[in-house]
């Protein structure tokens, strides 16, 4: 199915996360199991055959509940077992899920994780993914979005920047700091905030762009080293907050980015491993009261 949607057995094989030969080989073996040609081959392009094209058609729909009953069925006395596919945010990911590994393979031994850390919007169906950690993802029919924590943003900078300044009373003033600020990869804007707080009052927090990066682990680092003003979402500025490395200004001014989101295929029958992965989760976020500390309009 992937080979005859992109064409090739080598963009097949960088979507399934596999080698280009393995992917030739086995829709080889399809054919030699079928008796039947299913791809018209050339140096240039793969395009299905007659026959392939009505395989193709005959499976499209059921393909997704067959993968998956393969799954359930494979799993030795139902333990969940396979190759977990998740995208993660490489600083959130790397912070606050990555420690959470050591305890699932503890208790799900047969579960090889495949985490990418990346900073983009994968297409959860087309990728192969079996869940992805991060927001703004389409919510088509077939994904599922499950609410984790809000996603604040928050004026952040070290306290030897501070030392010598007058402190910000209100996002306003944020204007006569050094801005450490971030070009988006995807418009190539620089972005600003609206500022509100728990009355619902809203003030736009202009920061000079003193200095432009296009990661927001580089818009921390850049704070710890004294550069600056950095807003940052709370999970990425946390750590170095409990260990006094930052401090945030105007406390209890945020700015609302939207949700920390925990998406999946929406399934009929859902594998093993990707309902524990999910459940692990969300019971992480509980016991440690994640949506809490996450939430800047409560500190």
């Amino acid at each position: 199915m992937r080979s005859a949607e992109h064409g090739s057995f080598s963009q097949a094989a960088r979507r399934l996360s596999l080698t280009p030969a393995t992917v030739s080989r086995n829709v080889a073996m399809l054919e030699r199991n079928l008796g039947v040609r299913l791809f018209h081959r050339s140096t240039r392009r793969l395009t299905l055959t007659e026959a392939g094209e009505s395989f193709r058609l005959a499976i499209a729909a059921n393909l997704e509940n067959i993968q998956a009953a393969i799954i359930g069925i494979a799993t030795e006395g139902g333990e969940p077992a396979g190759t977990l596919k998740v995208s993660l945010p490489p600083t959130f990911g790397a912070t606050h899920i990555l420690p959470l590994l050591p305890g699932f393979l503890a208790r799900y031994p047969r579960i090889r994780p495949e985490w990418h850390f990346e900073n983009r919007r994968v297409d959860l169906v087309a990728e192969g993914y079996d869940a992805a950690i991060g927001g703004g993802f389409d919510l088509s029919p077939s994904i599922v979005a499950r609410t984790l924590a809000p996603a604040h943003i928050i004026p952040v900078a070290s306290s030897r920047y501070m030392e010598g300044r007058v402190p910000p009373t209100d996002p306003s003033d944020l204007a006569a700091l050094n801005g450490i600020v971030m070009r988006s990869p995807g418009t190539g804007r620089i972005r600003q905030w609206t500022l509100r707080d728990a009355s619902g009052r809203e003030i736009p927090a202009t920061l000079p762009e003193s200095i432009i990066v296009n990661d927001p682990a580089a818009m921390r680092e850049a704070a710890l080293l004294d550069l600056g003003v950095a807003m940052l979402a709370v999970p990425d500025a946390l750590p170095a907050l409990d260990a006094g490395r930052l401090v945030r200004l105007i406390p209890r001014w945020y700015a609302d980015a939207g949700a920390i989101t925990l998406y999946y295929a929406n399934r009929t029958l859902l594998p093993a491993k990707t309902r524990v992965f999910i459940d692990w989760i969300a019971e992480a976020f509980r016991e440690r009261r994640l949506a809490e500390r996450f939430a800047g309009s409560l500190a």
